[in-house]
């Protein structure tokens, strides 16, 4: 009978799902690798959360044939490592983007309208605050979204209902294939100059997407956000640009290096909404997430996963016959 190993905490249902499978699992609800690396001799197959996959922890799997990431992303994973042993990695598809559209509206509105600041105003006792005039409101402001895919799609319809005039940056999405609901922004830099509001949605790059030189070019009361990846935004040049007055603010819910330091230099500034990279994270969203990500692994067993959910394409052919 398979094993599997599961590396994080999981929504009960997905849990049910494989107390009902003939399968028998290890579950390891804490996540840093070293919690789950002393199971890994014994797994088939793998489902893990955020915390990281090395070479290292590969080389102990010695019976590993299948690694279900519960989410989309798999930056922590060391692909190469399964590659060289034909091991698939895969993702769950589209169960979150709408959480994280969701999460991305929400940051744009808080951070616009003050939203840290005025509730420490409201418990501080500073009701004087709402005459500072501080917030600013969205409709009839320009949101440029960095990356066009799924999330990226989902948010321009959210921001087109509150009024915003959309456009986005994405040179790997054809202009044959542009939709008609948002405007297409070739040159990254002259559409930031424009730009009230900036929401990343890209996959982790080469280096930041959005350093000194970006911001500078961006309007005084202008807003960045991030739920994509952290490291695509300068963090210390972000934090340098509000405190010196040359951007509005910022809203974050992904950090170069999670979780950040109590010294991080974003901490202690109003115009700043930080929340703890949960924007996937909804009850519906955990549910969705760990049902795809077990299902893909007893796919996988039964040879009939779908190959559009694998991620590294060196793996892809050996699917059916790894499975035996």
């Amino acid at each position: 009978m398979p094993h599997l190993l599961v590396a994080g905490q999981l929504h009960p249902a997905g849990l049910e799902l494989l107390r009902s499978a003939p399968v028998t699992f290890d579950y390891v609800e804490e996540i840093s690798e070293p919690s789950y690396q002393a199971f890994l001799p014994a797994a088939d197959a793998l489902i893990i959360r955020t915390q990281p996959l090395t070479a290292s922890s590969v080389a102990r799997s010695r019976h590993l044939k299948i690694v279900s990431r519960h989410g989309v992303g798999y930056d922590a994973v060391d692909v190469a490592a399964l590659n060289a042993r034909g091991i698939p990695l895969c993702i769950v598809g589209d169960v979150n983007s709408s959480a994280v559209a969701e999460h991305a509206m929400m940051l744009i509105l808080a951070a616009s309208h003050r939203l840290i600041a005025a509730d420490r105003a409201v418990r501080d006792g500073d009701w004087g605050w709402r005459n500072g005039l501080q917030t600013r409101e969205v409709a009839g402001k320009r949101l440029l979204i960095v990356g066009f895919g799924r999330i990226g799609r989902k948010l321009a319809a959210l921001a087109r209902a509150f009024g915003m005039a959309v456009e986005a940056h994405d040179p790997f999405v054809p202009a044959a294939d542009w939709p008609a609901f948002a405007a297409r922004a070739p040159d990254l830099g002259a559409a930031l100059e424009g730009a009230d509001v900036v929401s990343l949605h890209l996959p982790r790059v080469e280096g930041v997407v959005l350093g000194a030189a970006e911001l500078a070019r961006m309007k005084p009361a202008a807003v960045v956000v991030n739920t994509a990846r952290g490291g695509l935004v300068d963090e210390l040049a972000l934090a340098h640009a509000i405190r010196s007055g040359r951007l509005g603010g910022a809203a974050l819910d992904v950090f170069a290096a999670e979780p950040p330091g109590a010294n991080h230099p974003l901490f202690g500034l109003d115009q700043v909404v930080l929340t703890p990279h949960h924007a996937a994270l909804t009850v519906e969203c955990a549910r969705r997430m760990a049902l795809a990500s077990v299902q893909n692994v007893l796919d996988f067993l039964a040879g009939t996963l779908d190959p559009a959910l694998v991620v590294n394409a060196a793996a892809i052919g050996g699917l059916k016959e790894s499975a035996k």
